[in-house]
């Protein structure tokens, strides 16, 4: 059975660092899974994906090495059972925001006895590059469970969420973070209490020993991420890199309106 190699990045302290997938392209995720990224996340929260195309990403994005990764629209068993058995390596749970919250993350990523994963599928298998049976004895080796921070009650109840057995990482989400505080949504800021939310959940990754992760605009927000301590980095998206080299090259034609046409 294939390592999850993200995961065990992690695992050892190493950042592990990737990009988001907006376009439910599988030829665009072909490209992007050969630039380098430790792994690729297929949006299906906020992204107008169908089970189909995605299921046919995950077999794309782990047949070029790179973890296939998924967010799922909504912290549920329906949701996260699906994804996993569609042959995903790994996901991230939006709004996690209690210990409850993370306890049903847990139970509906792993199987028993650590979780209550129920049996079945097979592109689960295919992607991991074994039999079904390999699969169900080590998936709670290999899935990668991460559960996003994202809003101020997040991170006034990150100790009891943090101490749920099984979450691998904590994913920041700076966009609905600064929204949840009635700040205006942005990929980074320096508002006094955006800062000190970060430095409250950074801290509390390193006490609780799991890897702390956010979403960043661009190569030098990312590195300096990383530089603080944050280990699961997001730059950017494939819809982000399209927009801004075609802004890019339109505005040197005088083309370009100038407006921002991704967030992330």
């Amino acid at each position: 059975m294939i390592a999850n190699h993200a995961r065990a990045r992690l695992r050892a302290g190493q950042p592990s660092v990737g990009t988001w997938l907006c376009l439910p392209d599988p030829t665009a995720a072909r490209l992007l899974a050969h630039v380098g990224f430790d792994w690729l996340t297929v949006d299906l929260e906020h992204a107008p994906f169908d089970m189909t195309t995605a299921a046919e990403i995950f077999g794309v994005v782990a047949a070029a090495g790179t973890a296939p990764l998924v967010r799922v629209p909504i912290n549920s068993v329906e949701n996260i059972k699906r994804v996993l058995d569609c042959g995903a390596w790994g996901i991230v749970v939006p709004m996690v925001n209690s210990r409850a919250e993370a306890e049903a993350v847990v139970a509906a990523a792993r199987y028993a006895p650590q979780g209550r994963r129920s049996v079945g599928g097979f592109l689960h298998a295919v992607n991991f590059g074994t039999d079904p049976g390999t699969y169900y004895a080590r998936a709670n080796d290999e899935i990668l469970v991460v559960v996003q921070a994202e809003h101020v009650d997040a991170v006034e109840r990150i100790d009891d969420i943090l101490s749920v057995p099984g979450i691998d990482a904590f994913f920041i989400g700076p966009n609905d973070l600064l929204k949840s505080m009635g700040r205006t949504p942005a990929m980074d800021s320096d508002d006094p209490a955006f800062v000190a939310a970060i430095d409250t959940l950074l801290a509390a990754g390193r006490r609780h020993r799991v890897a702390a992760g956010i979403h960043t605009a661009d190569a030098a927000a990312a590195a300096r991420r990383i530089a603080q301590g944050f280990q699961f980095v997001a730059v950017a998206s494939d819809a982000s890199f399209l927009s801004a080299r075609a802004q890019e090259q339109a505005a040197a034609l005088g083309l370009s309106s100038g407006r921002q046409l991704v967030r992330y």
